[in-house]
């Protein structure tokens, strides 16, 4: 049955944002529950509007209610007002399209894309009255699986899931809610419905392997059943064209992060840029043709009526001929008056041409991501540019008009020495002179820096994080030198919110009870610094007897079992070793991992 409509009127009276739990959008999709094989919902661990700016939302949304077989609605983590009210009336968490509760379906799907967010899986489980653990589930429970970046280590949720889905799920997701509604209807039990779909390429459950620890540190993974697979290959889209892909996506109520049309140019990225996880998970290099492209584009204009389309992907400037592409889209979508964007640019000279064709003469900002300002460092990230290109770039785009530039950096970097960060500011100082009489104007110059999180699946996966109180020495170091560079708007990422990022990237199933003891403890939305709490997060440290310096500061050797190494994405751990040794003999390797080149 749908939650009590008087009571959520009551509750939606007094939120500050009611819109985001109202559902009934443009394109949304309304099924008779009745009437399919199995009920899914997505559930994102996020406000509304950052959740819909998600583009797997969209795309997954779209493949299974192309079936008519199948159901997916959505739901989104519920803001601290919200969330106050549910518990005060007894409300639970309920997917938008039916109101109808989470444990009425037969699947809620998280998209694990942030492990910030991992305190808001638990609370919306919670919230939703399924257990947190998936040993505590019964036949009456929904199964609880997940997808997304974060799954290519989800081992300190792996108790929390019933199984995760590796990789790209478009293609995969309405073939594996169609197996799992024929298992249903064999009465399987639980253990062995998960058994059998662990049988499935893409598909890891943990509750079929035990990890061991020897001296405190992960050791091996054993298999608990013999028909478990010993490694689980990630799932991808061959062919981008013939995939699903929205032309109809739900349209918000509320303003969206990202409130525009999107069409996806390629996937993956050939430059392996050494601290990137979505450039080796996301391989091999897969792109779009440009009749593909516009058709899209004119399809979602047409279904949306968004008035700015962006050509996505994770260097969209590699993709050939762009600016005939960008002249084919703006021809199509002429008689709309549709802007065009591009949400990454290379910094390049050909990328400041590309931003005056899409602009059209209107001069905003433009954004540029050297991450470091050294040409060494550069060198050991493998982000091969030089002083020499940066400035050319910088230059072209003066003179086109430009005022405004957003700079991103890393610190905390593999190599980096405190001349490195040093040379962020002398950069940017280089920079106001070089241009200051070219420049109509003072420029604007935003200046954002984050601190390096290793990840698993790349080459610094071995590397420890730069600990906190280096971290902390750095900014300020930077806070003080931007104070007396009048011009430049400085921010930072919280230094403690980067620790506890790398704890879970680099974790193992032993934080399963540190998150439940934060949770409890109130810790949500620790990617918002207005709601995070690092005295929370310690104090369930203590509680737990752990440290987080022991998963965050520790270097890690090639040939020590990482808790990650059963879960494949498709590039050899080999070539990573090689690769972080290249990195620190300043070395560049020739290639992809997976024998391509750029696009």
């Amino acid at each position: 049955m749908p939650v009590d409509n008087e009571i959520l009127r009551k509750a939606l009276a007094r939120v500050q944002k009611p819109a985001r739990y109202l559902g009934n959008e443009w394109n949304s999709c309304i099924k008779d529950h009745k009437q399919v094989l199995l009920r899914m919902v997505f559930a994102f661990p996020d406000l509304y509007e950052v959740g819909m700016s998600n583009q797997g939302l969209k795309i997954l949304y779209d493949s299974v209610n192309s079936r008519p077989e199948l159901l997916m609605e959505r739901t989104f983590a519920p803001a601290a007002d919200m969330e106050a009210l549910m518990r005060e009336n007894s409300l639970p968490l309920f997917a938008l399209e039916s109101r109808k509760p989470l444990k009425c379906f037969d699947v809620v799907g998280f998209s694990l894309q942030y492990e910030l967010s991992y305190t808001n899986v638990l609370n919306m489980l919670d919230l939703a009255g399924i257990p947190l653990y998936s040993s505590r589930r019964t036949a009456e429970d929904p199964l609880v699986i997940g997808g997304g970046s974060c799954t290519f280590n989800p081992e300190p949720l792996a108790d929390f899931f019933d199984f995760f889905v590796l990789g790209e799920a478009e293609e995969f997701l309405p073939e594996l809610l169609g197996k799992i509604a024929a298992l249903k209807n064999e009465k399987l039990e639980r253990r062995e419905l998960l058994v059998k779909l662990s049988a499935l390429e893409g598909v890891y459950v943990p509750a079929l392997y035990n990890p061991v620890y020897e001296n405190g540190l992960f050791c091996s993974l054993e298999k608990l059943d013999p028909r478990a697979p010993d490694l689980i290959r990630k799932r991808f889209v061959a062919d981008l064209d013939h995939a699903p892909y929205p032309t109809a996506p739900v349209v918000p109520y509320i303003q969206a992060v990202h409130d525009r049309a999107v069409v996806e140019l390629f996937r993956g990225c050939g430059r392996g840029c050494r601290f990137c996880q979505a450039g080796f998970i996301f391989r091999p290099v897969r792109r779009r043709s440009s009749g593909n492209i516009v058709n899209t584009a004119k399809e979602l204009i047409a279904g949306t009526g968004y008035d700015e389309i962006s050509l996505s992907s994770l260097s969209s400037a590699d993709y050939p001929q762009l600016d005939t592409l960008i002249s084919e889209v703006d021809s199509a979508l002429s008689s709309n008056r549709v802007k065009c964007s591009l949400p990454s640019l290379r910094l390049d000279s050909y990328s400041v041409k590309l931003a005056d064709q899409l602009h059209k003469g209107k001069r905003s900002s433009l954004t540029f991501a050297p991450e470091a300002a050294t040409e060494r460092l550069r060198r050991v990230i493998k982000k091969n540019i030089s002083q020499e290109d940066i400035f050319n770039a910088l230059g072209d785009a003066v003179k086109a008009g430009w005022q405004g530039f957003k700079l991103y950096f890393m610190i905390g970097l593999p190599a980096e020495e405190d001349e490195d960060v040093e040379a962020i500011l002398s950069f940017c100082r280089k920079i106001r002179q070089h241009f200051k009489k070219e420049a109509r104007r003072s420029l604007n110059i935003s200046v954002s820096v984050s601190t390096f999180v290793p990840k698993a699946h790349t080459p610094f996966q071995f590397e420890p994080q730069l600990a906190m109180p280096k971290v902390i020495e750095r900014q300020q170091l930077l806070r003080k030198g931007f104070t007396n560079m009048p011009g430049f708007d400085y921010s930072w990422h919280q230094a403690e919110g980067s620790l506890l990022e790398a704890v879970f990237a680099r974790g193992d199933r032993r934080l399963a009870p540190l998150l439940q003891r934060a949770w409890q403890l109130g810790c949500r939305f620790d990617g918002w610094s207005e709601h995070f709490s690092f005295d929370l997060w310690k104090e369930a440290f203590r509680d737990l007897k752990l440290d987080p310096e022991s998963y965050a500061y520790r270097r890690f050797d090639y040939n020590e079992p990482l808790p990650w190494d059963h879960l494949d994405c498709g590039v050899d751990k080999k070539y990573f070793i090689r690769e972080h040794r290249e990195a620190l003999s300043g070395e560049l390797s020739k290639g992809a991992a997976d024998g391509t080149t750029l696009l």
